[in-house]
């Protein structure tokens, strides 16, 4: 009795495309500070935007900036508190 041994059918999926492992697009977000502006706590037109209506510093994520914009950005804010260049808090009375 002659005992012959198949290799197992392996299937390839190389002619398959791949997998996506995210099912979200991918977007690219463009950030709110151009190449041009200059992170200042003088610069008032620029600070204001990432502040909220209560007097608060918005996250990096809310803002779409990159980490190291974000420090300068805080940095910059906080400056402008010191001579009231910007409020410390909103009053809504």
């Amino acid at each position: 009795m002659k005992q012959t041994m198949d290799k197992p059918k392996r299937y390839f999926r190389r002619h398959l495309t791949p997998i996506r492992r995210h099912l979200t697009p991918i977007r690219r977000h463009l950030s709110p500070i151009r190449s041009g502006d200059r992170i200042d706590y003088k610069n008032m037109s620029l600070i204001s935007r990432f502040i909220s209506e209560q007097g608060k510093i918005l996250s990096g994520r809310v803002n779409r900036l990159t980490s190291k914009q974000q420090r300068l950005i805080t940095n910059a804010i906080k400056r402008a508190r010191i001579p009231s260049l910007l409020p410390f808090l909103y009053n809504e009375n």
